[in-house]
């Protein structure tokens, strides 16, 4: 297990941009309104080891926790959402996600503004850390300090009676590598196991949905914690939120993504930066979990989530959620299923779930689901079954060409995996495309080894050789060949330092005439 680090405190002390700036990227959304990080955001850091250390000693990585700020959960006068929900009512598990954090973290970053002193807030939490028992493994962050100015109200941090403040600036980065060397001695310190450097195999999935289709519930469901905030409030999740699981052997990363709604609602910038970050998530992930509401139709939103899954060719499940909800009559799995494929067509052939995640049923498969697709976008077709699943396509049923050209496949390969990419060489591209594309779509999908997962078919025509290129091709191969030979020789040798420049030897063969 790696070593936990979690960042607390009030809101807009700059946690979230902490986080960002230990990792070198951004991973929580960054505004100043309050309650914008809700839920625990998790990322992997490395923390080198620190200059005065021995020579090769090892880095040590950390999962890195953001916190909610604690204490103000609404920003003033927007205590209410759009739809009138009271916002006020996540605050039990705004602070339950902050408290599990403290008490399940190895070392706590408990940040504080410089330029703004110390406030109730921040003497609260420091009475809360005390009270739990978990001050020994604190070390208090004076952020904002941006110069020498702001040396001094940094230090007054000390006061707050968990040791000396580490003085550090998230804006220009004055006092990071401190801070970075700091945490990585406590750590040292406490005996934490230098985990072995290997290549990462965890298979990522991100979970994507509109609004309120219970996708937090589907991730708790799934990591057996409540590690996401559910509310039937839509829109609690802002940021992406990474949880990793282990299934037979096999690491899995799960990324909760903000609901979806159309664009013209956005309600604030901050639902702006939730929108960015789901398709970060899905351009990121190896596979995607779509969750469809069983209580509503299918909408525009869930059909332009499919359809941007699709443009990435992203292996995909499909996920009915809330099937407790529904009259059994009248949601037959066929039926439904059948529904689907008639909205969603870019995922007709897509594995589909029927689940009540808030009841944790219906999720057993789902992890062996996402690891099947992973596998199956991974798979490769050796070339002679796929030109021979081709060629019986082809004479099973050709393109037709109302001048009469008759379709041509001189050869197919698959170049590349994830997505599984099939190129065909034809006589005539423009026959395969419209109709009769689907239809080859359709039929190879029953003959390749990755039926449930989107793949690309291109068709290209088949490039010639001129008889000039024939002819020069082999005269140039040789001379490319002795010309390689000669700088190889010269540089084994050093006959540059033995020979005369090949200039004087003219000059001098002209004087001597």
């Amino acid at each position: 297990m790696r070593p936990v680090v979690a960042i607390v405190g009030r809101p807009n002390v700059g946690k979230s941009s902490l986080l960002n700036k230990l990792v070198g990227r951004r991973v929580s959304i960054v505004d100043s309104t309050p309650g914008v990080t809700r839920d625990r955001v998790v990322t992997l850091l490395a923390l080198d080891a620190p200059t005065e250390t021995p020579k090769g000693t090892p880095e040590i990585v950390v999962e890195c926790m953001d916190t909610g700020g604690f204490g103000v959960y609404t920003a003033e006068g927007a205590r209410f959402d759009d739809v009138g929900k009271d916002l006020a009512e996540l605050t039990p598990d705004i602070e339950a996600q902050i408290a599990r954090a403290r008490q399940e973290s190895d070392v706590i970053l408990f940040v504080v503004d410089a330029q703004t002193g110390l406030t109730a807030l921040d003497r609260t939490v420091a009475r809360l850390i005390r009270q739990e028992g978990v001050a020994n493994r604190v070390i208090v962050v004076a952020n904002k300090v941006d110069g020498p100015n702001w040396e001094a109200p940094g230090l007054e941090a000390s006061a707050l009676g968990l040791g000396e403040p580490t003085l550090c600036s998230t804006t220009n980065g004055h006092g990071m590598r401190k801070l970075r060397e700091r945490m990585w001695f406590v750590l040292n310190e406490a005996g934490h196991p230098q985990p072995e450097v290997e290549a990462s195999s965890d298979v990522r999935f991100a979970i994507v949905g509109k609004r309120n289709a219970g996708k937090s519930s589907l991730l708790n469901a799934l990591c057996g914690e409540d590690r996401a905030i559910v509310s039937d409030i839509a829109g609690t999740t802002r940021d992406a939120v990474d949880v990793r699981i282990e299934y037979e052997g096999r690491g899995l990363v799960a990324v909760d993504t903000a609901g979806l709604r159309k664009r013209k609602s956005f309600a604030d910038d901050v639902e702006h930066y939730a929108y960015f970050r789901m398709l970060d998530a899905i351009r990121r992930a190896d596979v995607a979990i779509l969750v469809i509401d069983a209580t509503e139709p299918v909408s525009s939103v869930d059909r332009k989530l499919a359809a941007e899954l699709a443009r990435q060719a992203k292996p995909t499940v499909l996920v009915v959620n809330k099937t407790d909800l529904v009259d059994p009559a009248e949601a037959g799995a066929e039926k439904f299923a059948e529904y689907l494929a008639k909205e969603l067509k870019a995922f007709h052939f897509a594995p589909i779930v029927f689940a009540a995640a808030a009841k944790s049923e219906g999720v057993a498969e789902l992890s062996q689901l996402v690891l099947d697709l992973f596998d199956q976008a991974r798979e490769r077709m050796a070339t002679g079954p796929l030109n021979a699943a081709f060629e019986a396509i082809l004479k099973e049923r050709g393109p037709s060409s109302a001048l009469g050209t008759r379709a041509k496949i001189y050869f197919v390969s698959q170049p590349s995996v994830a997505p599984p990419t099939i190129v065909c060489k034809v006589n005539k591209p423009e026959l395969f495309e419209g109709g009769y594309r689907r239809y080859l779509e359709n039929r190879l999908r029953e003959l390749v080894p990755f039926p449930e997962v989107p793949f690309v078919v291109d068709f290209v025509t088949r490039s010639r050789k001129s008889v000039h290129e024939l002819r020069t091709a082999g005269r140039r191969a040789e001379h490319d060949a002795a010309q390689k030979l000669d700088e190889f020789l010269a540089e084994d040798l050093d006959l540059g330092d033995t020979l005369p420049p090949v200039e004087d030897q003219d000059q001098e063969q002209g004087g001597e005439s």
